[in-house]
């Protein structure tokens, strides 16, 4: 059983349970999508994907659902996700898997820096359990077919942000470790000024720059680089010299925005997505138990 919801309501279990000899009577192939709209809350749109790949000779399915819109935060967030594979992998190694895999997917994720204690995130394998070693080399092909998928799961989430209009991809090179990147690239992503400058197409670049420096980590300013998409608009810690405003605003127009920035202490690199801030966003969470 798995709920998100408001904190400390009580649950009544047996809403759910007294259902389900009827829902396993009632089964029917090709439900993913019905389940994926039955678990919406303030989502705009059901989260589903899905991967093929081979074992051995042997194609295998991955599907996954997933609901999220708001406290979404590395750790997770109010969130559920279940995938399901007919892959013959033991349990120990399919959560050794998962725990990999989400580094770089639900745990780079933010669209307001809150998270739940609700939670959660659960692979089934209905496969008869022949892998037992996450390790095994057969599995080369089914890890890189999990990441995709738990990765589109969870850029879909951010997509449907309470109130999102816009995705952005944070990206920080040059930083002295990934731990020191990740933390970085979270500070601009979870900056409510970086996001409303966002939402209001502002090329405020500046922005940025003050959440590289409240992160915490190491920075080197007069080494620091920032770009929106492929337009450097800052260089060595000033305003580039080809800065251009008219085509900086240009570009934060775009649906999909892009936020580099190069620190000059390091190699390590992180990459996290978000979106932003909108009035919508404080409109719907205004009203959440009104």
């Amino acid at each position: 059983m798995a709920s998100t919801g408001v904190i400390g309501e009580p649950l009544e279990a047996g809403r759910i349970t007294q259902a389900l000899d009827a829902l396993v009577a009632g089964a029917k192939p090709d439900t993913l999508m019905d389940a994926a709209k039955a678990i919406m809350t303030t989502d705009t749109f059901p989260k589903v994907a899905t991967q093929r790949v081979k074992i051995g000779e042997t194609e295998v399915t991955l599907n996954g659902i997933a609901k999220g819109a708001g406290m979404i935060a590395p750790d997770m967030a109010t969130m559920l996700s279940f995938v399901f594979t007919d892959a013959p992998i033991a349990a120990a190694a399919l959560q050794a898997l998962l725990s990999k895999s989400v580094n770089r997917s639900f745990n780079a994720i933010t669209v307001d820096s809150d998270t739940s204690t609700s939670d959660t995130l659960l692979i089934f394998a209905t496969g008869a359990p022949e892998i037992a070693e996450a390790a095994d080399p057969r599995l080369a092909a089914f890890r890189r077919a999990l990441d995709k998928l738990l990765l589109d799961l969870a850029q879909q989430v951010v997509r449907d942000g309470e109130g999102a209009r816009k995705f952005i991809e944070v990206r920080v090179a040059g930083a002295a470790s990934r731990k020191a990147a990740k933390r970085i690239a979270l500070s601009i992503a979870n900056s409510p000024l970086v996001k409303t400058a966002v939402a209001g197409e502002d090329a405020n670049w500046g922005r940025v720059v003050m959440a590289v420096g409240k992160a915490g980590e190491k920075a080197e300013r007069d080494k620091l680089d920032i770009f929106f998409g492929d337009i450097r608009v800052a260089h060595a810690g000033q305003r580039d010299p080809d800065y251009d405003e008219a085509v900086a605003s240009a570009y934060m127009k775009r649906k999909n925005v892009v936020i580099s920035a190069h620190v000059g202490v390091g190699t390590a690199t992180a990459k996290v997505w978000t979106c932003d801030l909108t009035k919508e966003y404080v409109a719907i969470n205004g009203d959440y138990r009104s």
